[in-house]
């Protein structure tokens, strides 16, 4: 009889012990998406196209695709599986030739690392130098 009581207690603290981590989890990813999204922002900005085109999905890598001098209907080859991951792969580095920056860069810190070149590229000193860079390299 003793230990149904100390059962309870343990399951109530257990379960608001993993409602405080697990909401503490929700605020950080949320902070890291925020981040993301304003560097993403800052990308689209220094590239000429509206800041505001990172909100709407679809439309967004559509503009990302403008930014890297890819045509429009290279969306219809992000649904096709398999080929998606070279696609994402080869925009990534003709971006990273929009900003002047080398394919290592577009393949490692945009496309393996999850996007951690679009922090460098949105908050650093990069600068767009168009997307005749990225054809001409």
């Amino acid at each position: 009889m003793t230990m149904i009581p100390g059962l309870l207690l343990q399951t109530e603290v257990g379960t608001a012990g993993g409602a405080l981590v697990g909401s503490t989890m929700m605020i950080v990813m949320l902070a890291i998406m925020a981040l993301f999204v304003v560097a993403w922002w800052r990308v689209f900005v220094k590239a000429g196209q509206p800041g505001w085109a990172v909100l709407i999905p679809i439309y967004n890598l559509y503009i990302l695709l403008k930014i890297a001098g890819k045509p429009g209907w290279w969306i219809l080859l992000l649904l096709i599986p398999l080929v998606n991951i070279v696609i994402v792969a080869v925009v990534a580095i003709a971006v990273a030739k929009s900003f002047g920056q080398s394919a290592a860069f577009g393949l490692i810190l945009l496309f393996l690392l999850g996007g951690i070149g679009y922090l460098l590229l949105g908050f650093g000193n990069y600068r767009y130098v168009g997307t005749a860079a990225a054809t001409a390299r």
